[in-house]
């Protein structure tokens, strides 16, 4: 399996492709400011074709070139129904200072677009995608689960956007931010998985949820909470997709 990422843009968000080994198609997650050109650079390299673009929210540091990638491909962007509207109107996730910066400018949505919910599980390019709903940062923020096969064995990933990061959480400010909320959903969806767990976030570097159980400051506590709702609840024990 090939995952692979870069960060992009003056707010240096990771976009990431996902694909098998000697696969000519792919999954696009997170395409955001400035990531078309070094992407499609990437991807003609690569000799991949995108089949669907998955937004792990609709901010617009991680939506920009959603639109571009998608319409140029004629592929789908995946995004939760809750953060749609923020892909033809991203001022309604920015707050007002962030709006200046974009005033003037016309996003739209991109002609394909499909939404996901709590649960499900999406099969684009051969590769099995996990969906949950992880609220907080944005109310329509989900983090993508995923499986992958190496020559070391099998390993589970975490695409977790802006949810959660290494020794850090996302923020919860802007509008629709709750923080509480975000808590309870980084302990209620990733604090329950395998330690083992590779996170891939939207910002900065990767890490497992092992070290962010033991180490990031935001989580003290959380730990705890997770391992008694793990014991009382078995639906949020899974740990990959299905």
């Amino acid at each position: 399996m090939l995952v692979t990422g870069f960060p992009a843009g003056m707010f240096q968000t990771n976009c990431y492709v996902i694909a098998h080994d000697n696969a000519t198609e792919c999954v696009v997650v997170d395409p955001g400011q400035d990531a078309a050109e070094p992407l499609r650079r990437f991807l003609e390299s690569s000799a991949l074709t995108p089949t669907a673009v998955l937004l792990t929210h609709g901010h617009l540091d991680h939506t920009w070139s959603a639109q571009e990638i998608c319409d140029e491909h004629d592929v789908a962007a995946y995004i939760h129904a809750a953060d749609r509207h923020m892909l033809a109107d991203p001022t309604a996730g920015v707050g007002p200072q962030m709006g200046q910066f974009i005033a003037g400018m016309t996003f739209a949505e991109p002609r394909l677009v499909e939404e996901f919910a709590d649960g499900d599980v999406l099969e684009l390019a051969g590769i099995s995608f996990r969906i949950d709903h992880t609220p907080g940062h944005t109310q329509g923020s989900v983090v993508l689960r995923s499986r992958i096969d190496s020559d070391a064995g099998s390993a589970d990933l975490v695409f977790t956007g802006d949810t959660l990061f290494a020794d850090s959480i996302g923020r919860s400010d802007l509008p629709g931010g709750d923080g509480e909320q975000l808590l309870r959903s980084i302990a209620a969806k990733l604090l329950v998985l395998d330690d083992a767990t590779t996170v891939l976030p939207g910002h900065g570097t990767t890490t497992t949820i092992g070290r962010e159980r033991a180490g990031n400051p935001f989580l003290v506590g959380l730990g705890r909470v997770a391992a008694e709702r793990s014991s009382m609840s078995p639906q949020i024990r899974e740990g990959s997709p299905s």
